[in-house]
């Protein structure tokens, strides 16, 4: 995959697939301690601990309608191409937490990518999800809760066309204005 949001993307598609109601993604740039750290945690059906260490393998899937399963082990090799690592915890029933920490000034980590079209497609494709996005850069933070988001539109729909470019400009904005406020 050629960017971070891709990998984001299809975890979290995963997630929505375990049936979960709640997923939290959290990108963590530390360019002074040259990390970049990637959490997506979801509350979903989770996986037996023989699985969560077979989902590593590109030859393993749980889908019925192909045989191999590409995107966690992508994820995994990206991140170990440049010195970091992904780890998987998941329990049944309770839900998992994948974690993909990249060398933030490895020439071969992905760029973060369009984290703003991957979140807006996710919320707005799965109403019926809550989704807590969180972007930590150097020691600013912002968070977008699709709770609060909701309880806000006062019933209109997350989904409204206008609601969906309104999301999209507001990840856009602010998260532009953290890294361009921490570049110094």
């Amino acid at each position: 995959m050629k960017d971070i949001a891709l990998h984001i993307l299809d975890v979290a598609n995963n997630s929505v697939s375990a049936k979960s109601l709640l997923t939290e993604i959290t990108i963590d740039e530390q360019p002074e301690a040259n990390t970049l750290t990637v959490t997506i945690k979801d509350n979903g059906r989770g996986m037996s601990e023989e699985i969560a260490k077979r989902i590593v393998d590109p030859f393993y899937t749980t889908r019925t309608t192909r045989k191999v399963g590409l995107g966690i082990p992508l994820f995994k090799q990206n991140a170990e191409k440049t010195g970091g690592y992904l780890t998987i915890e998941s329990k049944e029933g309770v839900g998992t937490t994948v974690v993909a920490m990249f060398v933030y000034d490895n020439i071969d980590r992905p760029p973060v990518g369009d984290i703003a079209g991957v979140m807006t497609i996710l919320i707005t494709g799965n109403p019926e999800i809550d989704f807590i996005y969180t972007h930590v850069f150097k020691e600013k933070t912002i968070t977008f809760d699709t709770r609060e988001i909701k309880e806000a539109l006062d019933g209109m729909p997350i989904n409204n066309p206008q609601i969906v470019m309104y999301l999209r400009e507001m990840f856009e904005e602010n998260i532009q204005e953290i890294i361009n406020n921490n570049s110094n």
